[in-house]
């Protein structure tokens, strides 16, 4: 059976056991009645055109895990910030793990989607956000017909959160192979700041296909401060749809640093409702061997006044490849515009690839908007002076690639995440520099 047709009849069963009477059970049978009709994007699609889904789905997935595996916090403890007190939001197989988590209802609610799915006093909440700015693309359409669980963040105005949250999904193998479907819903209110760092962990080499959709909704001047790190095996594969949806005045940023997994695709989408708005994109990827990387970005510039700022980085090394597709949108009210958009490659490899689409769509006439790309290798002069100094080739390497990437680095406001990446950087270059970005 294939895996579109196993999925069909795994929400058969699914709806069997949920609650019919859920506020969200028609979301779920339309999003169905999608993906069954698109079923999943092939490189007909132009969004996927470099992006070969094939060797993904070729998996007998196991779509509901059938036990609970219990995992030890010391086996799993590096994959935690755990330089910092945070709040957690743990799932193991796809299950919320109470062991491994700390929540809280105090003032804020970090918990789980389950709970707010099913709770009447989160329904109001669920009614108004919940799948409000989720694409209707049969991947998010997917995901929208299985939601049942993630993490659930809702804060109230005025609320400065006083530590970060962490959102970890670890696979343990239980499963020869193993599809999960994580579920976010993050609602930040007026004048509220909170910081969100995000993690897909697959501890086995058991193929493992993870397709997540995070709904954020980021208030009149709120600030929503987000971290994607993906440094997964090489038979966990992620495919990452983000939405943010801005009011006037809000600050939000996502952060993605892509270091391993066999297939990363990430859907990243921000919509500009409201005057004054700032929205910051930034990336950096570094993979080697066959892996994949696909980052697939949109800006809506909807309001006038607001700005925008894309900066992603790709290092690709042995027969990897990378994929950038960025747009940026701006309405014809959207006068005022301010509007960057890069993407800076470098390969390290003849059989490395990178194929890079900046777009802008331009419909204002007083606005002022930029975009660029390059591809190419590290620079031999450079290269030269720093070998005449006496620094060996592997370090001289290493440097010049660190620097490459560190106007994204320096953007990280928390300071145990940009120690965290700066390591994994110098463990994928091999190498051990005693300085921090």
């Amino acid at each position: 059976m294939e895996l579109k047709d196993k999925l069909v009849t795994s929400f058969m069963a699914f709806e069997d056991r949920i609650d019919v009477d859920s506020p969200v059970h028609d979301i779920r049978s339309e999003a169905m009645k999608t993906f069954e009709a698109d079923g999943f994007p092939g490189k007909k699609n132009e969004d996927w055109k470099y992006t070969s889904l094939k060797s993904v789905l070729k998996h007998d997935y196991s779509v509901f895990p059938k036990q609970e595996n219990h995992i030890d916090y010391q086996a799993v403890k590096k994959y935690f910030i755990h330089d910092i007190d945070t709040y957690k939001i743990v799932f193991v197989d796809g299950k919320y793990s109470s062991y491994l988590s700390e929540t809280t209802h105090e003032g804020i609610d970090v918990c789980l989607m389950s709970s707010a799915l099913n709770k009447p006093k989160y329904r109001l909440i669920i009614e108004n956000y919940f799948n409000k700015i989720a694409g209707k693309d049969s991947i998010t359409s997917l995901n929208t017909a299985f939601s049942q669980e993630g993490a659930y963040i809702h804060i109230p105005k005025n609320k400065l959160v006083a530590k970060p949250i962490q959102i970890i999904h670890f696979a343990t193998g239980n499963e020869s192979a193993l599809m999960l479907q994580p579920r976010n819903l993050i609602v930040v209110d007026e004048n509220s700041h909170v910081q969100i760092i995000e993690r897909h962990q697959s501890l086995t080499d058991n193929p493992v296909l993870t397709n997540s959709v995070t709904e954020i909704y980021s208030n009149k001047r709120a600030i929503v401060d987000y971290y994607k790190i993906q440094n997964d095996n090489e038979n966990a594969s992620l495919i990452d749809n983000t939405f943010v949806n801005q009011k006037r005045e809000s600050h939000s940023s996502v952060h993605t640093f892509s270091f391993g997994g066999k297939l990363t695709r990430n859907n990243l989408s921000f919509f500009q409702n409201g005057e004054r708005i700032d929205s910051t994109l930034k990336g950096v990827t570094i993979i080697g061997k066959k892996q994949h990387v696909d980052h697939n970005t949109l800006v809506h510039h909807i309001e006038p006044n607001c700005e925008s700022h894309q900066d992603y980085k790709g290092i690709y090394a042995d027969s990897s490849s990378g994929v950038f597709n960025g747009k940026v949108l701006v309405s014809k009210e959207a006068q005022k515009t301010n509007a960057f958009q890069a993407n800076n490659n470098i390969l390290l490899s003849d059989k490395a690839s990178i194929n890079t689409k900046p777009q802008l769509e331009i419909f204002a006439d007083d606005v002022k908007c930029t975009h660029g790309c390059t591809i190419g290798q590290l620079d031999e002069s450079a290269m030269f002076y720093m070998r005449s100094r006496g620094i060996p080739e592997k370090e001289a390497k290493a440097l010049l690639m660190f620097a490459f990437s560190n106007n994204v680095l320096s953007s990280v406001k928390i300071p145990e995440i940009k120690e965290r990446i700066t390591k994994i950087i110098a463990n994928k270059l091999g190498v051990n520099i005693g300085f921090d970005l």
